[in-house]
């Protein structure tokens, strides 16, 4: 059970319903058209495909740098750094954009992560070192990665809690997929983007020209932002954030501590062990792929194996985006179905590994693998960020969002540094290639376990919380008529409305 703050009683408890319901009414009887409520939808979400295609292209592109600087490159620690300072970034990203989501606009917080991404995705593509240093070039590429991730951040906490908070004027029955189409699909497609286009550009070039392919494939990442700038310019503040802004109040950091800090530690700790798995598997799978075919395979094929790795998360994420609308599953119950399945999958990869690391049954390698990745989309890929928009109040949910998302980056983090130890550490090539599954899904049975601790979820999550944190600052004494961004009406003054929320 998670850890909730008592109210008051029978009274308030059926009082906080009828308002979320009233609230509820007020947000979807509009005059809006469909387009007009879905675009602020996709404004908000899609850019998290920058996210996907720019941490994904990095594994292809750090194999075509130990193919050029054979030595240089994959012999020193350029080669993890290029791979994971991007999520040291990100993390800083989530962090300050959260707060500033929160303090300041989400529009705007929005905008300008929208703006780094554009300017150090380019800078990436074209680092170099001073006088051609080739540890000059890895030293800036590294940083640019770093700074790229500061931007791919602001996509979390102010893209992801502005699309969930824009999905309240949709549908009841669609929103949940919605937000995750917009979401964490705009985050696998990018990953398979990311593994399509390394193999065209490849098979374009000739391996003759990988010092051409790889820049065009970083360079490749400044299209899908700049695509939409021109909508996030448009963006409106969401109605809900309107409502129950603390932009020009005090914040209560006391209270909100109090009342949210054990419903936080489940939601960073599951999507700290959900990054580990997902980020440290991708970000290398065209390495293990590249290992399985051995050192005389052409890369293209390679990065072609991975593709078809990496396709296996589209129909994982897309079954998890219908699963997490269906009443009686949901998102809390799809995330932990779709770890725990994870987890299976994991522990039979590693007990046939044996079978599955020779170089003649790749295809069956592929698919087990893919299953694993699928799973893993389906129920945390999908639900841990839906999860994090709706188990906290509009006030403070991009700090909260910012917090847990950014655990999650640090998991990827440590897990691009842990696997390849535990690879490297082990005592014979089979125990190398198990051992990482054997700590994934381990760690997948743990989230399935905590997943529990959650609070229920529906589709009017979003404003009932709303009102139940209203209620809880009231009654520790805190003035709530202070929060919003414009004068609102009192609740009381939506009570022409009420009978309208019977028919949503």
């Amino acid at each position: 059970m998670s850890k909730e703050v008592p109210v008051a009683g029978a009274n308030d408890r059926s009082s906080s319903s009828d308002d979320a319901a009233i609230r509820r009414a007020s947000l979807v009887d509009t005059e809006k058209g469909r387009w007009e409520r879905m675009w602020p939808v996709i404004a908000c979400g899609a850019g998290l495909f920058s996210d996907g295609y720019l941490n994904g292209v990095i594994g292809s592109v750090s194999t075509m740098l130990s193919n050029i600087y054979p030595t240089t490159y994959k012999n020193s620690p350029a080669q993890r750094n290029v791979g994971s300072l991007a999520f040291a970034g990100t993390v800083m990203g989530m962090l300050f954009f959260g707060w500033s989501s929160d303090a300041i606009s989400r529009k705007w917080s929005l905008f300008v992560s929208t703006l780094i991404i554009i300017l150090f995705a380019a800078l990436g593509a074209g680092s170099y070192g001073a006088g051609g240093s080739t540890s000059g070039l890895f030293a800036a590429l590294a940083a640019f990665r770093f700074l790229l991730g500061i931007g791919i951040g602001g996509e979390y906490p102010a893209g992801s809690v502005g699309c969930a908070e824009s999905t309240g004027e949709l549908k009841a029955g669609t929103r949940n997929r919605w937000f995750i189409m917009f979401t964490n699909v705009q985050i696998d497609f990018g990953f398979l983007v990311a593994a399509i286009v390394p193999m065209i550009v490849v098979l374009i070039t000739t391996e003759s020209h990988l010092r051409v392919a790889w820049r065009i494939c970083l360079g490749l990442g400044v299209i899908p932002p700049l695509s939409l700038l021109y909508m996030r310019i448009k963006l409106q503040e969401p109605e809900a954030f309107q409502r129950e802004s603390m932009v020009k109040a005090q914040t209560p950091w006391v209270l909100i501590i109090k009342y949210y800090w054990f419903r936080l530690l489940i939601v960073s700790t599951i999507w700290f062990i959900y990054d580990f798995s997902a980020y440290s598997f991708g970000i290398y799978s065209s390495t293990i792929i590249d290992n399985l075919l051995g050192e005389n395979t052409a890369l293209w094929k390679s990065f072609g194996w991975n593709t078809l790795i990496t396709f296996f998360y589209m129909p994982g994420c897309i079954a998890g985006a219908f699963l997490a609308d269906i009443p009686w599953l949901g998102p809390k119950k799809t995330l932990a179905i779709g770890v725990f399945l994870q987890a299976i999958v994991g522990f039979i990869m590693a007990g046939a590994y044996s079978k599955l690391k020779d170089p003649a049954n790749i295809g069956g390698f592929v698919v087990v693998y893919g299953l694993f990745l699928a799973f893993g989309e389906a129920g945390p890929g999908d639900n841990i960020g839906l999860v994090a928009s709706k188990t906290s109040a509009t006030a403070i949910r991009g700090r909260y969002y910012g917090i847990a998302a950014a655990m999650g980056k640090v998991g990827a983090f440590v897990g691009s540094y842990v696997i390849p130890i535990v690879i490297n550490n082990a005592p014979n090539d089979t125990r190398a290639g198990q051992d990482p599954f054997f700590v994934g899904s381990s760690l997948a049975v743990l989230a399935g376990v905590l997943v529990w601790f959650l609070p229920p979820i529906d589709q009017d999550t979003i404003e009932q919380e709303d009102v139940k944190f209203r209620e809880y600052l009231s009654q520790n004494g805190y003035d709530t008529s202070q929060m919003g961004l414009k004068n609102m009406q009192s609740e009381s003054s939506f009570d022409g409305q009420a009978v309208q929320a019977e028919k949503v």
